[in-house]
C-alpha cells in the first residue's frame, strides 16, 4: 500500500504538525492554562465585587443609623423647646390673671382665646 518513502513523509508531516502546534501553544499559551487562569480571575473578581458590595451596604446602614440618631436628638430638643415655650406662656397667662385679680378686674379670656394663645 504505502511505500517506505510515503510512510516517512507522513511521519515527517505529523511531526511537523505537532511541532507547529507546540510552538503555537507556547507562543500564545496553552488554552487549558489560560482557561484555568481566567476561571481563577473570575472567582477573584466575583469575590472582590461581593466584598465591595458588602462594605457599601454596611456603610449605608451605618450612615442611616447615624442619621436616625441625629434626627431623634433633634426631635427631642424641639419637643423640649416647645414644652418650655408652652410652660412660659402658661406662667405669663397666670401672671396676667393674678395682676388682673389684684386690681379687682376680671379676665375675660375664654377657653377658645386660651387655645388661640397657646397655638400662637
Amino acid at each position: 500500500m504505502f511505500s517506505l518513502l510515503d510512510t516517512l513523509k507522513m511521519g515527517a508531516g505529523i511531526a511537523a504538525g505537532l511541532m507547529l502546534y507546540h510552538l503555537y501553544a507556547v507562543a500564545i499559551g496553552y488554552p487549558s492554562a489560560a482557561r484555568e487562569a481566567r476561571a481563577g480571575y473570575v472567582m477573584l473578581a466575583e469575590k472582590t465585587t461581593a466584598e465591595a458590595k458588602a462594605a457599601e451596604m454596611e456603610r449605608q446602614r451605618d450612615a442611616a443609623a447615624e442619621a436616625t440618631e441625629e434626627h431623634r436628638k433633634r426631635l427631642a430638643a424641639a419637643e423640649a423647646s416647645e414644652q418650655a415655650a408652652r410652660d412660659t406662656l402658661e406662667i405669663e397667662i397666670q401672671s396676667y390673671e393674678l395682676q388682673l385679680s389684684e386690681k379687682n378686674r376680671a379676665c375675660a379670656v375664654t377657653a377658645a382665646d386660651r387655645q388661640w394663645l397657646l397655638r400662637h
